[in-house]
């Protein structure tokens, strides 16, 4: 029997709508009590767990080889963590006027979380990019965050990060950062497993981020704190959104071109310096800000679907580029990525 797989032409992840699914059952049913506690405990370990996964897939030696095109690299870390926060730095102006406090609060952390790993492999290979050099900088990115993240947020946020403090950093550290290195120092022994296991593996990953959602949605539902988003509030968030993401995309494409990159190079830096990471920014949001997470992932997971569509066009689009014509498909080994027909929600 033929596998039931999601129609290319829908532009809508059904990951999404997984996490949709979950804000629900989080409004309906909320964890309260003693249910609540558990979920919190159980979050906690799927966290650390999501991260113990994560170092144990990256390859140390893919990594340091990686380093060898350390301009590319650079040029998205400086779109990740420069321009993106300096953006929403920007945006503060739109506070009260268009977005509220909180709103506005989500919308900054969201410039800060890492770039993506495996949607912006997927769109560089459909674009005809540098897909090697995707892989590193999302990797890198990813593994920057963990600490730049929580700094840029100690610095940017002050005390609307949920009462950002050094214990906020210690727990950054303790479930995330532990975990990372655990995974990189055991991946020696594991890595074989991890690989002939990674679909499975994928969705235990994927199960953890379900439950960070439910855990931050349930605590925002006993909390009340969703009366405060009107219709109005959540229309003006998309609009600088999508004006976010059009400002990236634009700088990202023309700004690598302007610093002498080659059209490969060029479609790595765009798909992995204009994209955010729900799979990092989700764990993260939860140990920051609290009770008052749900508030804060909603413009990191509207943002998220949004790039999503756009990247699916522009990559179709740049791999019919008279200049994508005569040049050579990348090469993806099957062992290091898996690219389907919709690229995972990470």
């Amino acid at each position: 029997m033929k596998r039931l797989q999601w129609p290319s032409w829908m532009p809508i992840d059904p990951y999404i709508l997984l996490l949709l699914g979950t804000v629900g059952l989080a409004a309906l049913l909320p964890a309260r009590g003693t249910g609540a506690d558990v979920a919190s405990g159980a979050s906690t370990a799927a966290i650390a767990f999501l991260f113990f996964l994560y170092g144990a897939r990256l390859s140390t030696r893919e990594a340091v080889e990686g380093l060898k095109h350390w301009r590319l690299h650079v040029t998205v870390l400086a779109c990740t963590f420069v321009v993106f926060p300096l953006l929403g730095l920007a945006a503060r102006g739109l506070e009260p006027v268009l977005l509220t406090h909180d709103l506005y609060t989500g919308l900054l952390f969201l410039t800060l979380v890492p770039s993506t790993i495996q949607s912006s492999i997927a769109f560089t290979s459909m674009a005809r990019g540098n897909v090697p050099a995707a892989i590193c900088a999302g990797s890198f990115s990813s593994l920057a965050g963990i600490v730049v993240t929580p700094l840029l947020a100690a610095a940017l946020l002050g005390g609307s990060g949920g009462g950002f403090s050094a214990d906020s950093l210690v727990k950054i550290v303790l479930q995330l950062l532990v975990p990372f290195l655990a995974g990189q120092v055991l991946r020696r022994w594991i890595g074989g497993f991890i690989t002939r296991h990674k679909k499975v593996l994928g969705y235990v990953d994927r199960g953890s981020i379900l439950l960070v959602v439910y855990t931050a949605f349930s605590e925002g539902m006993v909390q009340g704190i969703w009366h405060q988003v009107s219709a109005v509030r959540l229309a003006g968030l998309l609009a600088v959104e999508g004006v976010l993401l059009a400002v990236m995309l634009t700088l990202t494409w023309y700004g690598a071109k302007a610093l002498g990159f080659h059209r490969e190079d060029r479609i790595a830096i765009q798909f992995a310096g204009s994209k955010k990471s729900l799979a990092s920014g989700l764990p993260m949001a939860g140990v920051l800000f609290g009770a008052h997470a749900s508030l804060a992932v909603l413009p990191l997971m509207l943002f998220h679907q949004m790039q999503l569509m756009v990247c699916a066009v522009i990559a179709k689009r740049r791999a019919h580029d008279p200049e994508a014509a005569t040049a050579p498909v990348p090469p993806v080994a099957a062992s290091r990525i898996a690219v389907g027909t919709a690229p995972r929600s990470d």
